[in-house]
């Protein structure tokens, strides 16, 4: 999917952030960029520990950066995200955009608080063509 100098939206949780092209066709598939697997590499954290941020540092990095590059080319980004306090993917991406890639971070142009997991890709696109009707005015 190409997204250059596209307006797109970033659909992020914990584990991965899902990417469309606000020009996308019913039916297409978002790029996915998904955060590393812990079970691929040898740890001696129980995974109870997992859930509780004991193994997310390790990885987040990587993820964030993985996300960075998807979003580099866009022309415009609207963030889609939930969580609070230190689950909040969204607020740590857009912490990481600011502080590593001022210029993708330049490019957000808001980020909405939805709860990604309880909705259905065509529901994530819904909210976020309903706040692009909202502001294209603006």
């Amino acid at each position: 999917m190409d997204i250059t100098g596209k307006l797109v939206v970033a659909a992020v949780t914990h584990t991965e952030t899902r990417i469309w092209a606000t020009d996308a066709h019913r039916g297409d598939k978002p790029e996915v960029v998904a955060r590393p697997a812990a079970e691929h590499v040898h740890h001696h954290v129980r995974q109870e520990q997992t859930s509780h941020g004991h193994e997310t540092n390790r990885f987040e990095h990587p993820y964030l950066e993985g996300v960075a590059a998807a979003l580099a080319p866009a022309g415009q980004i609207l963030l889609v995200g939930h969580g609070k306090g230190k689950s909040n993917s969204m607020l740590r991406l857009i912490q990481h955009l600011e502080r590593t890639h001022p210029k993708t971070a330049e490019k957000v142009v808001a980020a909405i608080d939805v709860n990604v997991p309880a909705l259905t890709e065509p529901q994530i696109l819904a909210a976020a063509r309903e706040w692009f009707d909202d502001h294209k005015n603006g």
